[in-house]
């Protein structure tokens, strides 16, 4: 087994790199064949009549198998969703928020937890308590003075 490796694995290599067209995939390609005939027959290939034919016939199986994946793949179309906004309501929304991202750095440490928390991972006052080691009023009043001063921010860049 070792011998054939050392002898046919890079013309191995290069018929699956023919086939698959990426290195990476062919170098696979190729291990897969060898692991597959090393399972089958061990360390000694005496009763394998051709093995040079055995691996050349598992690299191009293996390699159409790693094709028909790869056009699985591409055929794949997620399903269409109807209220897609416009190009411009995402370029829009982008730029909007990169400013929210921004205005959120200049807050506290606490106002930006308790914000992200509650708005993006939509957790619940309780929930924020529990999480930071507050009481339900400390997050409610570090929420809104988070959200007074990030409207702040917000309007004073608009100016």
């Amino acid at each position: 087994m070792t011998d054939l490796y050392d002898a046919h694995r890079l013309s191995m290599v290069r018929l699956a790199l023919l086939l698959v067209d990426d290195r990476a995939s062919a170098e696979d390609v190729v291990q897969d064949a060898f692991v597959a005939l090393y399972k089958r027959h061990g360390e000694r290939l005496d009763d394998v009549d051709n093995a040079l034919g055995y691996l050349r016939t598992s690299v191009v199986n293996t390699a159409r198998s790693v094709l028909r994946r790869r056009r699985t793949a591409r055929e794949y179309v997620p399903p269409h969703e109807a209220d897609a906004p416009s190009a411009e309501d995402h370029a829009l929304l982008g730029d909007e928020h990169r400013r929210v991202i921004v205005a959120l750095h200049g807050l506290t440490s606490r106002q930006r937890e308790v914000l992200v928390l509650r708005y993006w991972s939509d957790l619940s006052e309780s929930q924020i308590a529990q999480t930071l080691g507050l009481s339900r009023g400390a997050v409610k009043s570090t929420a809104s003075r988070a959200l007074d001063a990030l409207e702040r921010v917000l309007r004073a860049e608009d100016r």
